[in-house]
Order: structure tokens, then C-alpha cells, then sequence
């Protein structure tokens, strides 16, 4: 079996990952039902590869919100009936499905998926959530901050006014899903400020590329954080963003400089996780390298991208770093595939 390293008590002090696990539903209460009948074999799957990885800290996408978190405290006891106890957790109100009364999508109806402040068929509807071995502190919530008030932002617009229209606007927030600071305090006491994201696709919008400069700018949120520009103070390090970029720095579609500039930002660290398995060869007409890829989304359009990252502070020590995807004769990766079609993206630390 391939996949991922073990963590050694010696050798490394905590491993980070990233998952979108793609366990939204298609109502409320429907993700809590799947849990605990226990026989969904998608969430088997995603409990599967979660207690192979064996994170410290994981933030996960694609998960369903309920005001009084029943679904992420069920999804907790069937992880740790899997032989990996992660205790402690944090999920907030999502913007996914967020009514707005707005027809935020410039298509002249409202109360659709897209009319939402972020998509979604209902309140919550694919959601984040985190969850640790270790206790968490008060997490900032960027999720209401207004995408009119990021400087340096790019909005939408049509007939040089605003898109779809200035009262739309004026309401609309940059988080399409969240945006997070999440202190953990770890066992030495020092405290890792987890900056955790869920950006949304950069198409299936219109001319006004409206999908392509929120992804931007919701990528361009991390870098006016640390500059100190949000009205919010700046995270203490250490530090480290982990999320859903939903954005590749070569290939695909969208605004691609965006996570160009984060990747390179001296503030932060790449350290290019590699799937764990053998490398088939990249997607037709791709230039990037096809071992850190993060998806496995149809060929040829958009094909094989890297849309998940984790990025330490430039001063953290980094051990090692992979991407969970087994190679192709390898038994794991039916279940990776059952999973979701992203794969566990994790990086060790040692303090």
C-alpha cells in the first residue's frame, strides 16, 4: 500500500492537511442521516483516507453546516471509531446558500443557487470545518467582510457600473464560502494561527467574469491580512494557510497571477507536496508538473490542476509534504476515488 508516510514521534511535531471532501448534499439534515446510518460509502471512504493520513490539524471543505454542528460532531465519533481521535473542532455559518434577496447573478431572477452570497441550494449547503488534536483559541471569522472594502480589489462590471447592479453590490461579501483565522495551541505551548479558505471556482459566469476576480480577490484577501491593510490586526507567527484555492498557478482557467503571487510571497514557504504514487503523464496541452496536482477533474478541460495548498510561514520548519493519491495498480485508490475527486494535501512541521 502506498500513500502517506507515517508521522513519527521523534521526527516531527505536527502534520497539517487540507481536504475538500465533496460530502455536500442536496438538502439539510442529509449529510447528519448519511453519517450516522453508517453506510454511505463515500463518507467510509473519506473517514478512510482522513485515518490513513493521520493529520494533527485538518481543515475540510465540502461539508455540509448545521446551526448546532450535529453533523461535524457525528462525522468526530466515526473518525475516531477509526482509530483517529481529533477532539476538538471549529465550523461557523458558511456564506455558501446565504440568502441574499438579491439577484446576485445579473440573470434577472432571484432566490436561486447563484443569488446566494456564496453557492448554494440551501444555508450551509458545502460548508468548512476544522478539526485538531489540539484545543482551539477564538478564531477570527472574515466570512461578512465586504468585497467593496478589499483594497487593491478588481469587482465585476458591466457598462463601466457595478455587477450585476450597485445595491447587489454594496451587500455582497468577498467570501464565497469562508475566510478563518484559527489558533491552535499546540502541546509547547506556542500558538499556530491556521488560516483556512475555500475560494470559489473561477468560471461558469459570463463576461463580466464575475466567478474569475472574486477567486482573485479572495486569494489576494491573505496577502492585505499579513500586510496589515484589513481591519483587522495582522496574525502573530507562526502562521499557515491551508485551504481551497481552486486555482492552478499554469493551467486551467482564471486569474492565474493571483496564486502566483501568494506561492511567492517571501512572507510564505512552497513546499510542492508530490502525490504519493506513480505519476501517469500530465493532461494534454498542460505545463505544469502533473506529481502536484491536487484534483483529479475530467480530461482534457479542465483536467488534472492544483487547486489545494498548504503554505507555512517562511520561518517553519518544514519535514515533509505530500498529496494523497495513490498510484493507479495500487488497492487505496478506489477508495481515494470513492472519497471525492480532490485529494489530502498534508505537510509535516517540526518546532
Amino acid at each position: 500500500m502506498a500513500c502517506v508516510a507515517p508521522v513519527g514521534a521523534q521526527a516531527t511535531d505536527l502534520r497539517i492537511a487540507t481536504y475538500n471532501a465533496e460530502m455536500d448534499r442536496k438538502g439539510p439534515g442529509l449529510l447528519l442521516r448519511d453519517i450516522l446510518s453508517g453506510k454511505d460509502e463515500q463518507i467510509a471512504a473519506v473517514l478512510t483516507v482522513i485515518a490513513t493520513a493521520k493529520p494533527d490539524i485538518l481543515t475540510l471543505q465540502g461539508f455540509d453546516h448545521d446551526f448546532e454542528g450535529h453533523a461535524l460532531h457525528a462525522f468526530q465519533i466515526a473518525l475516531a471509531d477509526q482509530g483517529h481521535d481529533m477532539p476538538h473542532a471549529f465550523a461557523a455559518m458558511p456564506n455558501s446558500g446565504l440568502a441574499t434577496g438579491f439577484d446576485m447573478d445579473g440573470n434577472g431572477r432571484t432566490h436561486e443557487p447563484r443569488d446566494a452570497q456564496g453557492y448554494g441550494h440551501f444555508t450551509g449547503q458545502g460548508g468548512m470545518a476544522v478539526l485538531s488534536r489540539y484545543p482551539l483559541g477564538e478564531v477570527q471569522d472574515f466570512s461578512a467582510f465586504l468585497w467593496k472594502d478589499l483594497p487593491g480589489a478588481i469587482p465585476p462590471t458591466r457598462n463601466a457600473s457595478p455587477f450585476p447592479s450597485s445595491e447587489a453590490f454594496a451587500i455582497q461579501r468577498l467570501s464565497s464560502v469562508a475566510h478563518w483565522d484559527v489558533p491552535v495551541q499546540l502541546s509547547n505551548g506556542t500558538t499556530l494561527h491556521l488560516l483556512t479558505f475555500h475560494a470559489t471556482t473561477p468560471v461558469f459566469d459570463g463576461d463580466e467574469d464575475r466567478n474569475g476576480r472574486r477567486n482573485r480577490d479572495e486569494i489576494a484577501f491573505w496577502q492585505r491580512y499579513l500586510d496589515g491593510a484589513l481591519p483587522f490586526p495582522a496574525p502573530d507567527q507562526p502562521l499557515i494557510i491551508a485551504g481551497v484555492a481552486n486555482l492552478d498557478p499554469n493551467d486551467g482557467d482564471g486569474r492565474r497571477d493571483a496564486i502566483s503571487r501568494l506561492l511567492s510571497d517571501p512572507r510564505l514557504q512552497d513546499p510542492e507536496p508530490r502525490r504519493s504514487g506513480l505519476i501517469a503523464e500530465g493532461d494534454a496541452g498542460q505545463s505544469g508538473d502533473p506529481a502536484l496536482d491536487t484534483v483529479d477533474w475530467p480530461d482534457p478541460s479542465p483536467g488534472d490542476l492544483r487547486v489545494s495548498y498548504i503554505l507555512p510561514a517562511h520561518n517553519l520548519d518544514v519535514v515533509d509534504a505530500g498529496v494523497f493519491w495513490p498510484a493507479d495498480n495500487d488497492p487505496m485508490l478506489i477508495t481515494v476515488n470513492t472519497a471525492s475527486r480532490h485529494r489530502l494535501v498534508w505537510v509535516d512541521l517540526r518546532f
